[in-house]
This record gives C-alpha cells, sequence and structure tokens, in this order.
C-alpha cells in the first residue's frame, strides 16, 4: 500500500531580525513604507506540505509518494529526498521555472513577514492522480486551486479513499467549491480556525461535515485535536513534546499520523495519539524536516506517553 502525497513542495528561508519591525515601522507612514532589515541569521529548509508528509511518513517506515511541481533550482531538495528513500517518479521539475518558496523574516517578538513566490506549484495540475496505479490512499494537501480540485476529482474517480486538508488554500475555495470537495473526501482535516471558516463557507455544522465523510479531524493546538467520526466525537489528548522549539510544520506531521494510522485500519483514539505523537516529536525541533527517529523509537515513545502497545 502506496500513500499519494499531493502538495506542495518548497524551500523556507527563515530570517531573524534581532529587534522589533514596531520599532521601524511608523503606523502613520505605512502608506509609503520603505524599510531594511538587517538579518545577520539565516537558514534555509526543505518544506512545503507534500515534502513534509512525506518526510515525516517516511520516519514512520511507510513509502510514500510525493505528487507536486518544481523549479530549477530543485537540485539540493531532490539529493536530500534521494538520501531519505523517498520515490521522486511524481514529481515533475519545469525548467524554466524556480521551486516554491517561502521568505519569511521573524522579529524578537516572534511577528513575522513572509513572501511566498509559488513558482512551479502554479503548475501542479499538469500531475495526474490517475497516472499513479500503485496509490491505495492519498491527501490532497495545500497546492495550486485547480490542481487541489483536478486531484480531488481524480482520487473519488478511483475510488480512492482520501484526506482533504485545505489549510493555507482555505481562501482559494467557495462554498460551493468546499462543498463537493468534502463530499469526494473520506475524510477532511484543519485546524480549529479553519474548521471555522469551513462552517461559514460551506453554511455546515461539525456534525453535518462528519455526516459526509469516515473521519473530520480538528487539531486544536495545545489543547490537542477532536475527532467527529461515526457518529461520536473523540477528544485527543496533546502528546508531550520534550521541547517547544519550532511549530512550523507541526501540522504536516500530524497529517502524515493520520496517514499512517488510518491505512493501518487503526482505532479513532489511536489515530488521534500517533497524530498527536508525530506534532509533538517534531515541534522538538527547528525547522520541518530535521527530526530523526524510526518506527521503533516512535512505538517506545508512544507507550510511555498514552500507557499501551501501538499495534500495527
Amino acid at each position: 500500500m502506496s500513500a499519494l502525497i499531493c502538495g506542495s513542495l518548497a524551500y523556507d528561508t527563515i530570517m531573524v531580525f534581532e529587534d522589533r519591525f514596531r520599532n521601524h515601522i511608523l503606523p502613520d507612514r505605512v502608506h509609503m513604507l520603505n524599510v531594511a532589515f538587517l538579518v545577520p541569521s539565516m537558514r534555509r529548509e526543505f518544506g512545503g506540505c507534500a515534502g513534509n508528509i512525506a518526510y515525516n511518513l517516511k520516519l514512520l517506515g511507510d513509502d510514500p509518494i510525493p505528487m507536486a511541481t518544481v523549479g530549477q533550482d530543485f537540485g539540493p531538495y531532490r539529493e536530500h529526498f534521494i538520501s531519505c528513500g523517498v520515490d521522486l517518479r511524481h514529481v515533475r521539475e519545469i525548467p524554466e521555472l524556480f521551486t516554491a518558496q517561502a521568505f519569511i523574516t521573524t522579529d524578537l517578538d516572534d511577528n513575522q513577514i513572509t513572501a511566498f513566490h509559488p513558482g512551479a506549484m502554479m503548475r501542479s495540475n499538469q500531475n495526474h492522480v490517475r497516472d499513479v496505479a500503485s496509490a491505495s490512499f492519498g491527501i490532497v494537501a495545500p497546492d495550486s486551486r485547480d490542481a487541489m480540485i483536478q486531484h480531488a476529482r481524480e482520487f473519488a474517480e478511483r475510488n480512492i479513499p482520501f484526506i482533504f486538508d485545505p489549510g493555507q488554500a482555505m481562501p482559494l475555495f467557495n462554498g460551493e467549491e468546499f462543498r463537493q470537495l468534502i463530499e469526494q473526501a473520506r475524510y477532511v482535516t484543519v485546524n480549529d480556525y479553519e474548521s471555522q471558516v469551513l462552517q461559514e463557507r460551506t453554511g455546515w455544522t461539525p456534525r453535518d461535515i462528519a455526516a459526509r465523510v469516515d473521519g473530520y479531524i480538528v487539531t486544536r493546538g495545545g489543547e490537542g485535536s477532536r475527532i467527529h467520526a461515526g457518529g461520536k466525537v473523540h477528544d485527543i489528548p496533546a502528546a508531550r513534546p520534550e521541547s517547544v522549539t519550532d511549530p512550523t510544520g507541526c501540522g504536516d506531521a500530524y497529517r502524515a499520523g493520520l496517514i499512517f494510522a488510518i491505512m493501518r485500519g487503526m482505532d479513532w483514539p489511536t489515530v488521534g495519539r500517533v497524530a498527536s505523537l508525530m506534532g509533538a516529536l517534531k515541534i522538538a525541533h527547528p525547522g520541518t524536516q530535521n527530526q530523526r527517529f524510526d518506527f521503533t523509537k516512535f512505538a517506545t515513545q508512544f507507550q510511555a506517553q498514552f500507557g499501551y502497545t501501538l499495534d500495527t
């Protein structure tokens, strides 16, 4: 069984401004803004939803298949994934474009100014779910609007169960489109804020959404998560992290846990706890793909955190 991970592959360039934006941006001059920030520290991370989810699934011992479009500068990311043993057959390179990338500047108050260049991601509808014969499960994660609609439709046409994860692509869809995407999906996952937006756009309550899918999963940060499934509501506790270093990518790690556990037919309380622990293991490390463990270590952590053995 292979999970097809549809979404973005991107570079995240993260810079730290060792001061506060508010000391340099005058509220009464924002209409003529012209500022520069000295950023002594900078790091470049591998990111994108498809990349992060695939990386975390590989840590658990799965063989995920990321599907994305990338640009001429993908070389270092390609080498990284080859070293991890990730299947790149369905990652399409667009030579005349750059790989999607975010340029993030953070100040001492943890405020952020981000510029996002979609680059090759805007051509992701050139990839097709129908071309991946080995896919038995999938996820439609944030990507270009046309690609997300297309991938969802092709998963549904092939009767392949998939998770719809709108994430930061929430603004791209209207209520009618959301309703169609939900009805095509087998599972939907959002955070608590996105859940509110989804309800407003669709006019549906959490119960209405849950009635149309096998599982409606809402993450709630440090309060854990809530899973609506089979007419029941399962409140999932947050796993305890060793430290809180960087929350970036925790949602993608959580989704990798969902995919891993759902594909193995685990009960919903266990599905939620697997996902929760994946997020906790990520938050203790900077960046989105710097944590290292294998399934044996994960299972040991799971038993220590939740008091029972993870049976796969």
